[in-house]
């Protein structure tokens, strides 16, 4: 049988496994949350243990904590920012609704692992989770506190880069797929033509804009309710504890993170997370677009558009020999619903600003972080994987322009729109190109006719035939 110890909490005795560092009232949580076997991400934990080292240093500076105890629960704290003491956080995301359970963890966690530093044994309480690690601050503007640092930061580390390099390869295929003419397609139908590089910039700039709306949402994401403790009014802790504690961790993130304007508007709202999640909903419906265009644009290879050439990465059939699937697109796909989803939930999770405090919060953090792993991920790997790779088809491309009944609009503004309607029907009656009908009827001189059919003015503005 696992070996025990016996540690107090407000409630009483509870056993805790001799070898954790966490106590009590992990412990109780633990029993009263085996709901989903999901933990806090390692980035949330990393705010966390940033919010407790700082807080330390602060607090010691401030004459509120002994030298000793302070720095020993600075470096506790640290081992919880690398990842060292991860084992130790097994509480599930849902569990009370303020993120108390994992706020406890951390004091718990920290308070023990400090002591073992100062040669004590976790437990003994020599160093406190509550009167030390936890001084100054409440689960209720502590984990919030975190979930923004968490977000802010891996959208600008994270998702942010991943997209750079995304639009970077966007732009480079629009260079490189600028000289070719195909079909441009509105209602899923044949429409005027236009250049493989222009669709490609389009996507570059859906990109560009969804970078802008996240660094919009991590602009909002730096406001920090670390100071309101409890309810927003600051009780039990220092005037100068909040300001100290988060000029800290900006410098250690080199984000401009800052104190809540206001405290009970960042405790009782998650409007800044719930923004954020929109921005990550945005972006996943932009990379949808693209990603699903290019699956379209590559179907075939012999009975479907057949236009963009994707590399072949893996097998796409257990049945069907030399099959491929686009499978990267596939992948980012599924990758962008299930952000949509989490998008749901979070604004769910927004709801629930009941009075002074949000209880939904441990939910909004598990969503919000997933969404930007995932975008960043799967970002990542469709550039590698599927873009760098691309090519188009030429041939291929040329020859839907010139079967297009759309050609007939570059006719239109030479020999009216009804004469121009009567050469579309009769080419799809009869199975010919725009061009063969025009010439057939005569409708205008063969150079001019050349001159107005040309696919590639097309696709800039003016009128085909005629001065640009």
């Amino acid at each position: 049988m696992t070996a025990k110890r016996i540690e107090k909490d407000s409630m009483g005795e509870m056993q805790v496994p001799a070898e954790a560092l966490y106590g009590a009232q992990t412990a109780r949580a633990v029993e009263n949350f085996p709901i989903s076997g999901r933990r806090f991400p390692r980035p949330f934990l990393r705010a966390l243990g940033m919010i407790k080292e700082h807080a330390a240093r602060v607090n010691l500076g401030l004459g509120l904590l002994d030298r000793k105890v302070a720095l020993a629960v600075m470096e506790a704290a640290e081992e919880v920012i690398t990842g060292e003491l991860d084992e130790h956080f097994p509480l599930d995301i849902f569990q009370t609704g303020s993120g108390t359970s994992t706020n406890m963890n951390a004091n718990e966690v920290i308070a023990n692992r400090a002591a073992q530093l100062l040669g004590g044994q976790a437990g003994e309480r020599s160093v406190h989770p509550n009167d030390h690690v936890n001084l100054g601050q409440s689960s209720n503007d502590v984990i919030p506190t975190a979930l923004h640092i968490a977000a802010a930061t891996e959208i600008h580390q994270a998702l942010v880069p991943a997209l750079f390099a995304l639009q970077e390869a966007l732009g480079e295929k629009a260079l490189e797929f600028d000289a070719i003419v195909t079909i441009g397609r509105t209602h899923l139908q044949d429409a005027t033509p236009v250049r493989l590089g222009q669709i490609f910039s389009g996507y570059a700039r859906q990109v560009s804009l969804a970078i802008r709306r996240l660094e919009g949402a991590v602009e909002g994401l730096q406001e920090l309710p670390l100071g309101g403790t409890a309810v927003g009014t600051g009780l039990n802790t220092h005037p100068e504890f909040a300001s100290g504690v988060i000029e800290g961790i900006a410098e250690v993130t080199g984000l401009s993170f800052r104190e809540a304007v206001n405290h009970f508007e960042a405790q009782g709202a998650k409007d800044a997370a719930v923004a954020a999640s929109g921005a990550l909903k945005g972006c996943a419906v932009a990379l949808f677009k693209i990603a699903n265009d290019i699956r379209f644009l590559g179907s075939g290879p012999r009975c479907g558009l057949g236009e963009l050439l994707l590399p072949a990465v893996q097998p796409g059939s257990s049945i069907m020999p030399g099959k491929v699937n686009p499978v990267m697109a596939e992948s980012l796909l599924q990758v962008c619903a299930q952000v949509v989803g989490n998008d749901a939930a979070v604004c769910l999770g927004g709801l629930s600003g009941n009075f002074e405090l949000n209880v939904m919060m441990p939910v909004i953090a598990h969503n919000l972080l997933e969404s930007t792993e995932l975008l960043a991920g799967a970002s990542n790997q469709f550039t590698r994987r599927c873009l760098k790779g691309l090519q188009a088809d030429r041939e291929r491309c040329e020859a839907l322009v010139e079967q297009s009944l759309a050609m007939c609009t570059a006719l239109a503004p030479a020999i009216g729109y009804d004469r121009a309607a009567g050469i579309a029907k009769r080419a799809y009656e009869t199975g010919k190109t725009v061009r063969e009908i025009a010439r057939e009827e005569k409708v205008l001189p063969e150079e001019e006719l050349e001159r107005i059919l040309d696919p590639r003015p097309m696709t800039e503005p003016g009128v085909p035939g005629k001065t640009r």
